[in-house]
């Protein structure tokens, strides 16, 4: 699978390298369905792992970011300046107005948003996807990295849910990519200590913090992403302070900042 974070060289690869991630979005999204379809119906409304929202909050949110995306990929083909939402407003308005739905309503309202987002995608030709866009915050990327940025939304959500899914479930290639990705995001982040990542498994390394590595953390690539994405306290990890094995790797380990 190719990285997300490594640029085509030409349109033809941008689209391909696109259409695996669009695959991947397919593939994650199924999951969620089959996640949905065994929650009882009160739990739409019980609280998600993100404070201040339901499960219900999660999942309007994951059904209005497809449709985002479709703004943007209808820039990428058009040519035109689509924003991703109309307004930061009405983007928390549309999720706040979505979230108590019964669960039913909002399971046919994830699968349909997907199903506009991959057929939104299937109208680019080769040269659409090197089109530069916007995301709401104003970072501007190519449109063949809009798939990856919505399976990060399916995956990192669907743990949000807190009904089962968890890292340890994430795809190999989808937790790789966002080991290296964060590892750069954190590489030189202000006041947080130096921690050296070691993904066993998956043959990498990365050190975060501005300073010398302190602390050693090693143990699976899912589980380092994880806690790189704060979807985890260190769970799996074994954490050391020179040869000194420290017991409780989630006390041991610094606070991280939002991943972004």
């Amino acid at each position: 699978m190719s990285d997300p974070t490594t640029g085509p060289t030409s349109p033809e690869a941008a689209a391909e390298a696109a259409a695996e991630q669009l695959r991947a979005t397919a593939e994650s999204t199924e999951l969620l369905l089959h996640t949905l379809a065994e929650l009882e119906p009160a739990a739409v409304g019980e609280p998600s792992a993100l404070p201040g929202w339901t499960r219900g909050h999660v999942l309007a949110h994951l059904a209005r970011n497809a449709d985002s995306l479709v703004n943007l990929l209808t820039g990428a083909r058009t040519g035109t300046d689509v924003p991703q939402y109309a307004t930061p407003e009405s983007r928390d308005a549309d999720i706040e107005a979505g979230a108590g739905r019964p669960l039913a309503e909002q399971l046919a309202d994830v699968r349909d948003s997907q199903r506009r987002f991959l057929a939104a995608a299937a109208l680019l030709a080769p040269e659409d996807w090197t089109a530069p866009v916007t995301h709401r915050s104003g970072h501007v990327f190519p449109a063949w990295q809009i798939p990856a940025k919505r399976l990060a939304e399916l995956e990192y959500h669907h743990v949000d849910l807190n009904a089962g899914y968890t890292p340890a479930h994430w795809p190999e290639p989808f937790a790789i990519a966002e080991f290296r990705r964060l590892g750069e995001r954190f590489a030189a982040e202000p006041g947080l200590p130096g921690v050296l990542l070691v993904a066993e498994d998956a043959g990498l390394e990365a050190r975060i913090g501005g300073g010398p590595a302190e602390l050693t953390a090693e143990g699976p690539v899912r589980a380092l992403t994880g806690w790189l994405s704060g979807r985890s306290n260190g769970d799996g990890l074994q954490v050391h302070r020179g040869d000194e094995g420290l017991v409780d790797p989630r006390a041991a380990l610094p606070p991280l900042p939002p991943m972004g």
